[in-house]
């Protein structure tokens, strides 16, 4: 009997059928954050030798079969409705692309099959990006076996789209196997778009496996401390050395190096070529990897568009703070609560702070020895797409400290080592803050709001602001010793002096 989820938690899956491999998607929930419960990949080339031959690979087509019947059965084993396939460059452009889409549909009766053309295939590869980066500005290039799709983005709206063959396998047949030739293609391809000049000093968004590897060669050569390739960033000059190095190793060098799949070795070079030609036709400031393409743009594409419209963040945020804290009214009461002492927040220092609130009580139900490192790992490495590696590492290392973690302690040396010292300054002030709100109110919104605090400006000839504390008695709410020491630890935090006002309760004598 097939498994049926609860209907709080539909599913629906994706068949990916690419020119290099094939990969099922099955994603749970109806959320902006869209969440991947199972993924296999089966690497089949159905795009190799497709250049002179102008046919799928028949190897490959016969192997397509079985693990296409495969994923239809784990698909509807799962309960995933819908289950659709979609197939991109070697399917649209071989010869007997038609023949294979109908063999496929034969054996899969039922089972929608997508021949997505070149701009379809960018669009939603771009609305996968803008998934979790929804005000991306740049270009973004994502790279398959058979094409290169580039789409023009600005602030988060797509305009100018494009494909080109310059897949990692059709790049490799054009070229013959030879380096210097196929640098040329590229540069010459990449010529026929003047717009990608548009990129300058912008972003370029990369999507795709074979950057995927090369973005993991990179984290694992400089030591980064978050084995994450979703949103890591480099330099333009980073990756322009980067791609530099991969295109003068030697097959038997990249065998050695550590991070790389045996899997990936023949396309890696054309991919470093593709990327160097990229930098120099975007003139980009920086490179952004992206977990993100096709696949999520089919999902989201698919929600409506009040899930569509919502800040992935906050809205991963809300979710934890449903399904792990206890009451879902604290958040925003906290919010509140934190707002005067952070004043000259920019937008997104609010934005965080706030998010920081939403998932300040994720620890609520763990041991309480591991509270802190608990909640530091789930937020650090949790699946949604919207946090990029500042975000997580800041709220990560603000919620750890909101346990009462130790700054120094050795488990937040990632999140340490990924913050500069201003943005650990205010994770550390936040976190005493969320604290020392928790300490007051037993984490209640009713007894947070018998309590308040200001930070007032210096008078008198005195240099600190005061933090004052005000508290109603009355509410059952009162400075205790564990009281004190937090708002004395917030106040040096904060650079200030500490205060206190309380409102005694009065008792009238029968």
């Amino acid at each position: 009997m097939p498994y049926s989820p609860p209907p709080a938690a539909p599913r629906c899956a994706v068949v990916d059928l690419g020119s290099n491999s094939v990969r099922l998607v099955v994603f749970e929930g109806h959320g902006r954050n869209p969440l991947a419960i199972f993924n296999e990949k089966a690497v089949l080339r159905l795009g190799h030798g497709m250049q002179a031959s102008g046919r799928l690979y028949e190897a490959a087509v016969a192997q397509a079969f079985p693990v296409l019947r495969r994923y239809h059965a784990i698909a509807r084993a799962m309960g995933a409705e819908p289950f659709e396939i979609l197939a991109t460059a070697a399917v649209r452009d071989a010869s007997n692309g038609a023949e294979f889409v109908a063999a496929i549909e034969a054996a899969l009766p039922g089972v929608a099959v997508h021949v997505l053309a070149g701009e379809s295939e960018a669009t939603l590869s771009a609305a996968g990006l803008l998934c979790g980066i929804p005000f991306a500005d740049g270009i973004l290039a994502d790279i398959g076996g058979g094409s290169l799709e580039l789409v023009r983005l600005a602030a988060g709206r797509q305009s100018q789209v494009a494909s080109l063959r310059l897949g990692v396998i059709r790049l490799a047949e054009r070229a013959g196997g030879e380096a210097l030739r196929a640098r040329a293609v590229a540069e010459e391809d990449l010529a026929t778009l003047p717009w990608l000049a548009e990129g300058a000093g912008r972003d370029l968004y990369l999507v795709g496996g074979a950057w995927r590897a090369l973005a993991r060669i990179h984290m694992v050569q400089t030591g980064y401390p978050l084995a994450m390739v979703h949103h890591y960033t480099i330099t333009r000059e980073a990756a322009r050395d980067l791609a530099e190095t991969i295109g003068a190793t030697g097959r038997r060098a990249l065998e050695r190096l550590p991070g790389v799949s045996r899997r990936r070795l023949d396309d890696l070079p054309y991919a470093a070529i593709v990327l160097r030609r990229l930098l120099r036709a975007t003139g980009t400031r920086r490179v952004v990897f992206s977990a993100n393409g096709l696949r999520e743009g089919w999902f989201l594409q698919r929600m409506p568009d009040e899930i569509r419209a919502q800040d992935p963040l906050l809205a991963a945020a809300e979710d934890y703070a449903r399904r792990l804290g206890r009451d879902p009214a604290l958040p925003p009461a906290l919010a509140a609560w934190t707002a005067p002492l952070f004043a000259a927040e920019t937008s997104e220092q609010r934005r965080l702070r706030i998010t920081a609130c939403w998932m300040s009580d994720v620890g609520s139900h763990d041991h309480p020895e591991y509270r802190a490192e608990q909640a530091f790992l789930r937020i650090l490495r949790q699946p949604g797409v919207g946090l990029d590696h500042h975000a997580r590492a800041f709220l990560a290392l603000t919620v750890a400290l909101r346990y009462d973690a130790e700054l120094d302690a050795g488990f937040l040396a990632a999140g340490r080592q990924l913050l500069d010292a201003q943005a650990i300054q205010r994770a550390a002030a936040l976190g005493v803050a969320l604290r020392l709100a928790f300490t007051l109110s037993a984490g209640t919104p009713d007894l947070l709001a018998a309590t308040s605090l200001a930070l007032e400006s210096a008078a008198g000839g005195k240099t600190a602001p005061r933090l004052v504390l005000r508290l109603d008695e009355a509410d059952g709410v009162f400075a205790g010793e564990s009281v004190l020491r937090r708002l004395d630890r917030l106040a040096q935090a904060l650079g200030a002096e500490a205060a206190m006002e309380s409102i005694k309760p009065v008792f009238t004598p029968r």
